[in-house]
């Protein structure tokens, strides 16, 4: 009976800390005022807001949720174990036993949601990936890479839009920008910025040599509104047009619809051509804009250069974060969290989420190292 007691105990003791990840409190207190805000007839005057507001809205009432609907299971645990301990019956603790590990098992997933701290970890996540050293080798590896990532993400039920792709000379891709939209993207694919190693038997050496690539990937948070938050002088960005290149029929290849902004202070260049007119491009190009400028002051302000936007570092040998080894053996290993997997076909095919959760539990440790 006192196992039972115990266990029941530690469930308690584990809701208390969901009460604190979850902020449950504050929670309480602002569904009320968006409730409100959903009700109002002019909501949608204002598409963005509205839009800001209803996610808001579904976040919140979405984790009030599950907290009530753990908490009634630790309500059901402690019944069965008062049950049990009046009437002895086998059933009820065999009953109670596996609410207990149900529920151990659900805390362990939700003690995930403590690891996301940042001000953006909640929103869409703004990556961009770039051949590095290696020629068609890097640029197939570019490809590989974005289908890893497109693949992660349709596993994991989040949006996927490409912004801005292009192809390489002769295979893969030389570029790509997309954005990962759901909440916590941008929480979670932060763990991916930096250069990315692949060492394989080239399947463009005709002599069947081992070689290595490199490709590097920035990952930006989403800023609803960026562009209404900072001001960006026209004299200090740079537009050209040209013609689009990826998919879109007819209309994509036969107008200069895409768009190119170099802001010159800065350096900073950024590009769409999946909208279907310049106009709209340009809207598009001026968010990511004031999203990098607002990420680059933040950073300013911390100092911490590679906290957003990722890794500044060269893309080639001994710059990487991850090397992923198709030959003479397998395996995909990070270098800054230790953490290996013996398959690298199944990373590749999507399942690279394990990599990020070991990153964000290492930035924890590092982090609390530091205090």
């Amino acid at each position: 009976m006192s196992e039972l007691r115990d266990l029941l105990a530690g469930a308690k003791a584990k809701l208390g800390e969901s009460r604190e990840y979850l902020v449950v409190d504050r929670l309480q207190m602002r569904l009320p005022q968006l409730e409100t805000e959903m009700g109002r007839p002019d909501l949608w005057d204002d598409a963005e807001r509205a839009r800001s507001v209803q996610t808001e809205f579904t976040a919140t009432k979405d984790d009030l949720d599950l907290f009530d609907r753990l908490s009634g299971q630790v309500d059901d645990l402690e019944a069965l174990t008062e049950l049990y301990e009046e009437e002895g019956e086998p059933d009820l603790d065999v009953e109670a036993r596996a609410l207990s590990v149900e529920l151990m098992g659900e805390f362990q997933r939700l003690e995930l949601r403590a690891l996301f701290t940042g001000e953006y970890d909640e929103g869409d996540a703004i990556c961009s990936i770039n051949s590095g050293a290696g020629g068609t080798e890097s640029q197939d590896w570019a490809e590989m890479m974005f289908n890893m990532y497109q693949r992660w993400a349709n596993n994991s039920g989040y949006g996927f839009e490409i912004n801005d792709l292009q192809k390489g000379q002769e295979a893969g891709i030389s570029s790509v920008e997309f954005t990962i939209q759901g909440r916590l993207a941008y929480g979670w694919l932060q763990a991916e910025r930096g250069v990315h190693r692949l060492v394989r038997i080239s399947p463009f050496d005709s002599q069947a040599r081992r070689h290595t690539s490199f490709a590097s990937m920035a990952v930006l948070p989403h800023i609803p509104d960026a562009a209404s938050k900072i001001e960006i002088a026209d004299s200090d960005i740079r537009v050209d047009t040209f013609r689009a290149s990826g998919a879109g029929g007819q209309h994509i290849n036969k107008t200069d619809s895409a768009v190119r902004i170099t802001h010159e202070p800065t350096g900073i260049v950024v590009s769409c051509q999946n909208q279907r007119s310049q106009h709209q491009n340009k809207e598009v190009c001026m968010e990511m804009l004031a999203t990098q400028l607002l990420v680059l002051a933040q950073q300013e302000r911390e100092a911490e250069l590679s906290a957003q936007a990722g890794e500044s570092k060269s893309v080639e040998w001994g710059s990487q974060i991850r090397s992923y080894v198709l030959a003479p053996y397998q395996m995909v290993k990070d270098e800054r969290t230790q953490y290996q997997s013996p398959s690298p076909d199944s990373v590749l095919g999507g399942d690279v989420g394990e990599f990020m959760e070991a990153w964000l539990r290492w930035r924890r440790s590092e982090a609390t190292a530091a205090e």
